[in-house]
C-alpha cells in the first residue's frame, strides 16, 4: 500500500529560471554526457552561443568568429552589432528575452526561444558577456547563473561585438573534456553554410566558398564518388548530391537556418522524396525508391521563418510551412528539385547516364537479394520474440517519449557473463543489450548478401534498423563492450569492419564507440580506485601506501553487476571511433583484415585505438 504523504501548500514550489535549468537541463540541451560524444552537453553550449553569433552574421554584421579553447574555459567573440548595453544582462539572464522576437531585427534565426545563452549561464560555474559598441564597452559576471557583476559602461576603441566566456559546472557536467574533432565538425557545418564567413578556433581558420558541395567534397574521398556532385542553389534552399559506389545505403545531412538537424525531419523527408520523384519523371520509368535513394550521399540545407522544431536541441524540423504566405516544405522542395535537378540532368548526360546505370545495378541486386532478405527479416521477427539476444530499452518499448532517443545506447557484448553483468547494470529507461555468440564474422570483401545469411549480422542489423538508411536508427550510441585483451580486440576489430564495410555512415555520424571499462581495482577498507591505466594503478598504489588490495579484471565477466553500475552510468568512459579523411575505407580494411602478416599483427596489438588513422602505421 503506498504511503500516505501530506500533500500541502508547503508542497508547492516555484523555481527561478536558474534553478529550473539546473534541475532539469535536459529539457534545454538534451543529454548532459563528458564530451565523448558530438551531442553532449558541452558542445550544446557551444553552438547555443555561437548560433547568435550566426545571426549577427546572418544579418550582414560581422565576417569573422574567434573561438578559443583552453582546457574547459571557452570563449567566443563576434564582430557583430554587440548587445544593446542597457540589456547586457536581460539577454543572459531573463527567459524569453532576446532581440530575435523582433523579426525586424533578426530574420530566419535559428534561436527564437530566448532560451539558448540562458542556459548556457545558468549550467556555467563562471560565465562573462561584454558588449562593444557605440564608442562604449561593458561587461557583466556571472556565477552558475547568479549575477555577480554589472560594469558601468565605459569609452572605448574595441572593434564592436559580442564577446562570450564560459566555463561548464564541473558538478553537472562530470569528468568533460572537449574534443576539437567534434568542435572542428561544429565549425565546419557553419562555414559550409556561411560561405564568406571565417571562424578562428584556437589560430586555425576555417572558409568555404562552395557551401554544401565542400561539405560533400570534405566527407567522401574523391574516388568514390560515381559521378561530379550535383550543387543546386535557389533562394532559401541549397542542394549537394552525388552517390558512392561502395556504400550501401543513404547518406544526408540536413540543416535549416544554419542548424544541424541530426534527426531530419519535414524538409528531410520531403528531399527523399523529391529525389524519387524528379528521377522517375526524368527517365519515364517506376524506378522503386531504393534503388534511386541507393548509395545516395547528399545535403540539403533550407532556411525557413520562425522555424518549429520538435526539441529544445533543435535536432529535428517540424515545421511544416515556409513562412506566413509562402509554400509548404514539402511542395517547395519538389518544385525546387523538379525544376533545378531535371535540368542538370538534362544538361549532364553522362552524369544522368551514371546515375540509370547505378539505379539498374541496385534493382538487379534488390531482386537477387528479395528472397533472402525476406526469410531473414522473418527470422529476425521470429529471434526478436523467442530469443535473448536483444535486452531493449524502454525508449523503444513505448514507455518513454521518442525525444529520449538522444540519450538512447546500445552495449555489443561478448559472451554471456558480460551481457548478464551489464544487464542487471544497466539504466533500462535507456540502454539495451545485445548479445554476441562467439566470434563475428569476418566480413572483408564480402558483399551485403552475407549480413542476411549470417544470424549474428542479421540480427544486429534488425535491432539497429539501419537496413537502407539511418533515418530509422534505433540507438544514438551504439557501444562495443569486449575484453581488453587480444580476443576482445580482435572482436572490436571483427565488428568495426562490419561497419565500415556496410554502414561506414555509423562512423561518419559518430554513432560508434568502445566502452572502456578499468583493468585494476586498488583498495583498502576506506577507498577504492577504479584503474583504467598502468600509471593509474601506481598512482592509486601511492594513495594508500601500500595497504591495498589489487585485483586485475580480466574479463566483462568478472566485475559485478553493483560495480558496473559506475561504469556505465554517469561515470562512463566511452571513446568515439573516428575516421581520418585522407585514408579510403577501403585501405583501411585491406590493412587491418587483408593479408595475414606478421607487421600487421603486431601493429594491431600494440596500435589498436579508436581513433583509425593510419598515417603512420608501425614498420
Amino acid at each position: 500500500m503506498a504511503e500516505n504523504v501530506e500533500y500541502t501548500e508547503d508542497n508547492i514550489r516555484s523555481l527561478d529560471w536558474k534553478e529550473h535549468i539546473r534541475m532539469r537541463p535536459g529539457m534545454y540541451i538534451g543529454k548532459l554526457g563528458d564530451g565523448s560524444s558530438p551531442d553532449d552537453g558541452i558542445y550544446i553550449l557551444l553552438k547555443e552561443v555561437l548560433d547568435n553569433c550566426i545571426d549577427e552574421f546572418v544579418m550582414g554584421a560581422g565576417k569573422t568568429i574567434e573561438i578559443v579553447i583552453k582546457e574547459q574555459e571557452v570563449s567566443v567573440r563576434d564582430y557583430g552589432r554587440g548587445i544593446p548595453l542597457g540589456k547586457i544582462v536581460d539577454v543572459v539572464s531573463k527567459m524569453n528575452t532576446g532581440g530575435k522576437y523582433d523579426s525586424r531585427a533578426f530574420k530566419k534565426s535559428v534561436g527564437l526561444n530566448g532560451v539558448g545563452t540562458k542556459a548556457v549561464n545558468a549550467l556555467s560555474s563562471a560565465f562573462r558577456v561584454e558588449s562593444n559598441r557605440d564608442n562604449q564597452t561593458k561587461f557583466a559576471t556571472f556565477e552558475a547563473g547568479n549575477l555577480t557583476k554589472e560594469a558601468v559602461p565605459l569609452e572605448s576603441s574595441k572593434r564592436k561585438g559580442t564577446k562570450v566566456t564560459f566555463t561548464p559546472d564541473s558538478s553537472i557536467f562530470k569528468n568533460y573534456r572537449y574534443r576539437n574533432e567534434y568542435i572542428v565538425k561544429m565549425i565546419k557545418y557553419y562555414v559550409y553554410l556561411n560561405p564568406g564567413l571565417t571562424i578562428d578556433f584556437n589560430g586555425e581558420k576555417y572558409f568555404s566558398e562552395n557551401g554544401l558541395k565542400d561539405l560533400l567534397e570534405d566527407l567522401v574521398n574523391e574516388t568514390d564518388l560515381l559521378y561530379p556532385i550535383i550543387h543546386l542553389r535557389g533562394n532559401d534552399i541549397e542542394v549537394a548530391l552525388t552517390h558512392s559506389k561502395t556504400q550501401y545505403s543513404e547518406e544526408y545531412h540536413s540543416f535549416v537556418n544554419g542548424q544541424n538537424t541530426t534527426q531530419g525531419g519535414t524538409h528531410l523527408s520531403a528531399f527523399r522524396e523529391a529525389i524519387v520523384k524528379t528521377v522517375r519523371e526524368f527517365f519515364g520509368k517506376n524506378y522503386d525508391a531504393s534503388d534511386i535513394r541507393k548509395s545516395v550521399i547528399s545535403a540539403i540545407s533550407i532556411k525557413v521563418m520562425e522555424p518549429v522544431f520538435e526539441s529544445q536541441t533543435k535536432t529535428k524540423l517540424g515545421s511544416t510551412e515556409m513562412g506566413e504566405k509562402m509554400p509548404t516544405v514539402r511542395s517547395y522542395i519538389n518544385d525546387f528539385l523538379g525544376t533545378q535537378l531535371d535540368n542538370y540532368l538534362h544538361k549532364n548526360p553522362e552524369t544522368a547516364d551514371k546515375i540509370q546505370r547505378k539505379i539498374m545495378q541496385a534493382e538487379k541486386e534488390r531482386k537477387e537479394l528479395s528472397g533472402i532478405r525476406k526469410l531473414a527479416r522473418d527470422r529476425a521477427k521470429k529471434a526478436s520474440l523467442h530469443n535473448k539476444k536483444l535486452r531493449d530499452c524502454r525508449v523503444h518499448l513505448g514507455d518513454l517519449k521518442k525525444d529520449r532517443r538522444l540519450e538512447s545506447t546500445v552495449f555489443i557484448t561478448e559472451g554471456d557473463s558480460a551481457s548478464g553483468s551489464i544487464t542487471k547494470s544497466r539504466d533500462v529507461n535507456t540502454q539495451a543489450v545485445f548479445s554476441l555468440r562467439g566470434k563475428p564474422l569476418n566480413t572483408f570483401g564480402m558483399t551485403k548478401k552475407i549480413v542476411y545469411e549470417n544470424e549474428e549480422f542479421n540480427l544486429l542489423q534488425s535491432a539497429l534498423n539501419i537496413e537502407d538508411s539511418l533515418a530509422d536508427l534505433r540507438y544514438n550510441n551504439i557501444v562495443i563492450a569486449t575484453d581488453a585483451d587480444v580476443d576482445g580486440m580482435h572482436i572490436r576489430l571483427l565488428l568495426i569492419t562490419f561497419f565500415l564495410q556496410f554502414f561506414p555512415e555509423l562512423i561518419k555520424e559518430g554513432h560508434l564507440y568502445i566502452l572502456q571499462t578499468p583493468l585494476y581495482r586498488v583498495r583498502d577498507k576506506k577507498q577504492t580506485f577504479y584503474c583504467y591505466s598502468e600509471q593509474e594503478r601506481v598512482d592509486a598504489i601511492n594513495a594508500l601506501r601500500g595497504k591495498e588490495e589489487i585485483t586485475r579484471f580480466k574479463g566483462l565477466g568478472e566485475i559485478s553487476p553493483d560495480e558496473f553500475k559506475h561504469f556505465i552510468g554517469e561515470d562512463i568512459r566511452l571513446d568515439p571511433i573516428m575516421l581520418d579523411k585522407s585514408t579510403t575505407i577501403e585501405e583501411l580494411l585491406q590493412f587491418y583484415m587483408g593479408k595475414n602478416t606478421p607487421d600487421r599483427q603486431k601493429f594491431i596489438i600494440n596500435n589498436l585505438k579508436v581513433e583509425l588513422d593510419l598515417a603512420e602505421p608501425a614498420s
